[in-house]
């Protein structure tokens, strides 16, 4: 199935909608491209409803959050709700300050999301009113193992359920889930976490997958964090002795353009739980 979750974006080439944080932007708009999509970035209040009316899908990231970009967040937020069209969020750092703990809660209150992307520490942080973080990475004492596996799995379901909608929890292990059922997804690479900006890019990439395959959100999300680990691996096979970080970055958006249908359904490796 997820060779033709990547071809209907491949078909559609989806315009998304990003309001998301000034550090990886470009990034964004790249892995936009590279994956078939198109992207478009705009957070300015007086614009954000008419662009994402244009538009199938919203990203928002509250990476670089700030009061003028939180207003354009709601409007756009609910602007798509009333289209139907898919949302994703990424509650970047939540729990690191009160401005983005509170905005986070305000955002999940007020818009339908299709899809939470975050670490583990930033789910438990919604989903629990409290948690712990380290800037925007996960606390060590959070991290999800082969011991603990199971029961994040099941709080994992239980917020989906909560908030209706797909929860991405993203780390050395991924884990994709709805209330019911949930994609246990092993693919990526050590080096992922050696760049700026691979999570920002992996959620404005999911955005397109979502948006060209709206009748399979599970599937697509889980599609899309596979595409995103294989093309870690396959981009660190690339690299020559003498190359570091900001040459893995170009490499795994190269692989991501290159990345077909075959090569992801036959290096995708997830079970289903």
């Amino acid at each position: 199935m997820f060779n033709q979750i990547l071809k209907n974006i491949k078909l559609t080439t989806p315009l998304i909608h990003n309001i998301t944080n000034y550090v990886t932007v470009n990034d964004c708009a790249n892995i936009l491209l590279a994956c078939g999509a198109s992207p478009i970035m705009a957070d300015d209040l007086n614009e954000v409803e008419e662009i994402t009316t244009i538009c199938g899908g919203l990203n928002i990231n509250i990476g670089t959050l700030n009061e003028r970009t939180i207003a354009s967040m709601l409007q756009a937020g609910k602007r798509s709700n009333e289209l139907s069209h898919p949302i994703l969020l990424d509650p970047v750092g939540v729990g690191a300050s009160s401005l983005r703990t509170q905005t986070a809660y305000r955002l999940i209150d007020e818009i339908q999301f299709s899809v939470i992307r975050g670490n583990i520490s930033e789910i438990k942080t919604l989903a629990l009113g409290s948690g712990t973080t380290k800037g925007v990475d996960a606390d060590i004492a959070d991290t999800v193992t082969e011991e603990n596996l199971d029961s994040v799995i099941e709080f994992a379901k239980q917020f989906a359920k909560v908030k209706n909608c797909v929860v991405a929890i993203t780390g050395a292990i991924d884990i994709v889930t709805n209330s019911e059922k949930a994609y246990i997804i092993r693919n990526g690479h050590p080096m992922m976490a050696k760049i700026t900006g691979s999570g920002c890019m992996l959620i404005a990439m999911t955005t397109a997958y979502i948006t060209a395959n709206p009748n399979h959100l599970l599937e697509a999300t889980a599609a899309s964090v596979c595409a995103m680990g294989v093309a870690g691996e396959i981009a660190f096979t690339q690299l020559a002795p003498y190359e570091g970080n900001s040459t893995y970055r170009h490499r795994l958006i190269d692989a991501i353009y290159l990345l077909d249908g075959e090569t992801l359904e036959s290096r995708a490796n997830y079970e289903v739980r």
